[in-house]
């Protein structure tokens, strides 16, 4: 008699995908793979690992000696917004911050480009969730590098080589992070062409979703279609998984996990798992995690893999 794999299992090892440098996103399908558990069960879990996930979090308040930082990152419509809604949702308002990282500010332009970030970061004892973060400088500002010209750097900074500079301080900062008690734990949403743009007529077709479409929303979508490499680059980054190997005394995040979920109620099950899993851990536990972890959740209710966009 077959069994259906539990969700734990599946957002640890079902998902699980190893980056050795030759990672290509646009490779990657967008419907989970065979063997992910059903719908209902998937609904059920997500239940289960919210209620585990603030159970945990008052365990790492209590502690009060580490935090957890989580990045979302997606295409637009690829369904950070809704994952960390449903993700979050039993967890103590008092515990956690949400962030979303939108158009920079002029303030935030006449710094250096993590700053508006690192001044987001979860304090000891608390979550961090990211909507979007640091890595969209290695993908919107890569397509329109125009907007640079907006970040008032120093002429004598090499514009060739700013993308490599900036793929390198992000990783030396997240394992500054990881080494000072935070961990950090990423997440790709990866989504369809197909369903990216039905999810943007939706924004259309119901009111209550206006609010959420803009015209740059598909200038950006035809930017970043275009742009050769410029989705590759930017997991590239995320995932450490340009193929170099150790940059100083750091090591590449390598790990990468995929976790998907369904597009409806039960989204997010194997994430919230993959939270529970790796990112919070309790009082005792002594887990010692690379800089970093990443996972690639994908789309569900398609009946064949997607090419990502």
């Amino acid at each position: 008699m077959s069994h259906s794999p539990h969700p734990r299992q599946a957002a640890e090892h079902l998902f699980r995908v190893a980056v050795q440098g030759d990672f290509k996103l646009a490779d990657q399908p967008t419907a989970p793979p065979p063997g992910t558990a059903s719908r209902d069960a998937l609904k059920q879990a997500l239940k289960q690992q919210c209620a585990r996930i603030d159970e945990l979090q008052r365990q790492l308040y209590a502690e009060h000696r580490r935090a957890l930082l989580l990045i979302f990152q997606g295409m637009d419509a690829a369904g950070k917004d809704s994952t960390i809604r449903k993700v979050f949702r039993k967890v103590d308002p008092a515990g956690i911050s949400v962030h979303a990282f939108k158009q920079p500010s002029t303030e935030e332009l006449d710094h250096d480009f993590l700053w508006r970030t690192t001044r987001r970061l979860p304090r000891r004892g608390h979550i961090g969730v990211f909507n979007r973060s640091y890595y969209e400088e290695l993908l919107i500002v890569r397509v329109h590098p125009q907007l640079l010209q907006h970040q008032q750097l120093s002429a004598d900074i090499d514009r060739a080589g700013i993308w490599a500079e900036r793929e390198e301080s992000i990783r030396a900062h997240e394992c500054h992070l990881q080494r000072n008690g935070t961990r950090v734990v990423k997440f790709w949403l990866h989504v369809s062409a197909q369903v990216q743009r039905e999810r943007f007529m939706a924004r259309l077709e119901h009111p209550e979703k206006h609010h959420k479409f803009s015209l740059l929303d598909v200038a950006r979508l035809g930017a970043v279609v275009r742009h050769p490499g410029g989705r590759q680059a930017f997991h590239a980054a995320q995932c450490g998984a340009r193929g170099r190997g150790r940059t100083g005394t750091h090591e590449p995040a390598v790990p990468a996990r995929a976790a998907g979920g369904p597009r409806r109620p039960g989204r997010g099950a194997p994430l919230a798992g993959a939270i529970n899993v790796r990112g919070l851990t309790g009082p005792g536990v002594t887990a010692r995690p690379r800089c970093c972890r990443t996972a690639v959740a994908g789309e569900r209710g398609r009946g064949r893999p997607g090419r990502g966009i």
